[in-house]
């Protein structure tokens, strides 16, 4: 289901706003929170606005290349104070610590390097053959045609419309999918409407994107699906490096495996590259996988 031009514009300007920060003094900031249906806050949601905050006490000659954040209690749907530190400020780096909390709980925390835009080498790991988006089917609308599958959980939030649209190569049954290898998922993804043209913006909202569906490459080999109830799944920790430039509004392939599996944890990784091949950000993520015994 795409939306119609006014409303994909409204929900990229509501995604947008998610990602304003207000000024409370002394290197601290407050964000709103956004409801996407989950249980707990979006862990996407606290690494856009946690970098949009540290981004905040960086000159803007110095974009971000890397973070690296742990997620430390389930957050609520309700505003998160982001408070940074100025760890170090170099001749070429630029180094931040930022925490976020809510009533007085630390949930979150996250280092970022920032670096003045430098000349070297370069190479990158060539993007997979796929199948391009168009044609592919949405996972909202996935989700739609489940009809009374559909879950009762997921029955209001998961199929309203969103800000960003994501299509899998391989549309597996959401409910019941086929187990096949840890290294054989992608996801396409982009802003269902024209973002501002402040890179930062766009490197928030990858981040906040890039925590959709990476943890699902460690159930691929076995089957599961989080939307039965049959995982528990919780995201630990998150790394993201931003190799080159990009813009969210265009079409983005997000290549995924999962390395390995056990401990109830799943390790997961993410290579994100444009339409035409250049590779823009990679990601890695350690998720709690616990199999709940399901009721017959």
């Amino acid at each position: 289901m795409t939306p119609d031009t006014a409303t994909a514009a409204r929900l990229v300007d509501d995604l947008v706003a998610l990602m304003q920060l207000e000024p409370q003094g002394g290197d601290r900031f407050l964000a709103q929170s956004e409801d996407i249906g989950t249980p707990a806050v979006f862990g996407g949601q606290v690494l856009g606005q946690s970098l949009m905050a540290a981004n905040l006490t960086v000159g803007a000659d110095r974009p971000v290349h890397s973070m690296h954040a742990y997620f430390l209690l389930p957050g609520e749907h309700a505003p998160i104070e982001y408070s940074v530190d100025r760890v170090r400020d170099g001749r070429s780096f630029t180094t931040r610590h930022v925490v976020a909390r809510q009533q007085e709980r630390i949930i979150f925390e996250m280092s970022a390097s920032f670096q003045t835009v430098d000349d070297g080498v370069e190479h990158q790991i060539d993007m997979p053959e796929v199948a391009g988006p168009d044609g592919l089917v949405s996972e909202l609308d996935q989700r739609i045609a489940l009809g009374d599958r559909l879950p009762e959980p997921w029955r209001s939030k998961a199929i309203e419309p969103h800000g960003i649209e994501y299509r899998r190569v391989q549309p597996d049954d959401l409910l019941a999918p086929v187990p096949r290898p840890a290294s054989d998922s992608a996801i396409w993804l982009r802003a269902v409407a024209p973002l501002p043209d402040d890179p930062m913006v766009h490197r928030a909202l990858l981040a906040y994107a890039s925590d959709h569906g990476l943890l699902r490459a460690a159930m691929l080999p076995h089957g599961l699906s989080f939307m039965t109830g049959q995982v528990r799944p919780a995201s630990l920790d998150h790394a993201m490096w931003f190799h080159r430039d990009f813009r969210l509004d265009d079409w983005l392939l997000y290549v995924l495996d999962s390395p390995s599996a056990s401990g109830a944890r799943g390790l997961c990784r993410g290579s994100i590259y444009t339409r035409d091949g250049r590779l823009v950000a990679s990601t890695a993520q350690e998720g709690m996988l616990r199999i709940r015994a399901l009721k017959k």
